[in-house]
Protein backbone atom coordinates (compact mmCIF):
# COMPACT_ATOMS: atom_id res chain seq x y z
CA UNK A 1 0.00 0.00 0.00
CA UNK A 2 1.25 3.21 -1.00
CA UNK A 3 0.83 6.16 1.28
CA UNK A 4 0.68 9.70 -0.51
CA UNK A 5 3.38 12.28 0.91
CA UNK A 6 1.24 14.97 2.17
CA UNK A 7 -0.92 12.38 4.13
CA UNK A 8 2.57 10.93 5.70
CA UNK A 9 3.42 14.60 6.47
CA UNK A 10 0.14 15.01 8.15
CA UNK A 11 0.11 12.38 9.94
CA UNK A 12 3.91 13.09 11.43
CA UNK A 13 2.54 16.91 12.22
CA UNK A 14 -0.63 15.47 13.72
CA UNK A 15 1.44 13.03 15.92
CA UNK A 16 3.87 15.65 16.45
CA UNK A 17 1.21 18.11 17.37
CA UNK A 18 -0.44 15.34 20.14
CA UNK A 19 3.05 14.96 21.89
CA UNK A 20 3.45 18.80 22.02
CA UNK A 21 -0.38 18.73 23.98
CA UNK A 22 0.73 16.00 25.88
CA UNK A 23 3.97 17.58 27.64
CA UNK A 24 2.17 20.80 27.63
CA UNK A 25 -0.70 18.76 30.03
CA UNK A 26 2.26 16.83 31.67
CA UNK A 27 3.82 20.08 32.79
CA UNK A 28 0.50 22.18 33.69
CA UNK A 29 -0.41 19.12 35.96
CA UNK A 30 3.35 19.06 37.58
CA UNK A 31 2.62 22.94 38.19
CA UNK A 32 -0.52 22.30 40.13
CA UNK A 33 1.10 19.83 42.13
CA UNK A 34 3.69 22.12 43.01
CA UNK A 35 1.28 24.68 44.09
CA UNK A 36 -0.62 22.42 45.94
CA UNK A 37 2.15 20.93 48.28
CA UNK A 38 3.32 24.63 48.75
CA UNK A 39 -0.11 26.09 49.84
CA UNK A 40 -0.62 22.85 52.10
CA UNK A 41 3.09 23.33 53.59
CA UNK A 42 2.19 26.75 53.96
CA UNK A 43 -1.17 25.97 55.91
CA UNK A 44 0.59 23.17 58.66
CA UNK A 45 3.22 26.11 59.53
CA UNK A 46 0.96 28.59 60.04
CA UNK A 47 0.20 29.43 63.96
CA UNK A 48 3.26 27.12 64.59
CA UNK A 49 6.83 27.84 65.37
CA UNK A 50 9.31 27.80 62.42
CA UNK A 51 11.98 25.48 64.09
CA UNK A 52 15.01 26.34 65.86
CA UNK A 53 15.82 29.64 64.43
CA UNK A 54 17.76 31.26 67.42
CA UNK A 55 15.54 34.32 69.06
CA UNK A 56 16.02 38.21 67.47
CA UNK A 57 16.02 39.60 70.95
CA UNK A 58 19.41 41.60 71.79
CA UNK A 59 20.05 39.01 75.23
CA UNK A 60 20.54 35.93 72.35
CA UNK A 61 23.25 38.01 70.45
CA UNK A 62 25.39 39.36 72.87
CA UNK A 63 28.62 37.08 73.47
CA UNK A 64 28.80 35.66 76.96
CA UNK A 65 31.89 36.98 78.94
Amino acid sequence: MLVHPSTLMDLAHDRQRNLTAEADRWRLLSLARLARRCRAAARVGRGQPTGSLASCERSAVVPAL
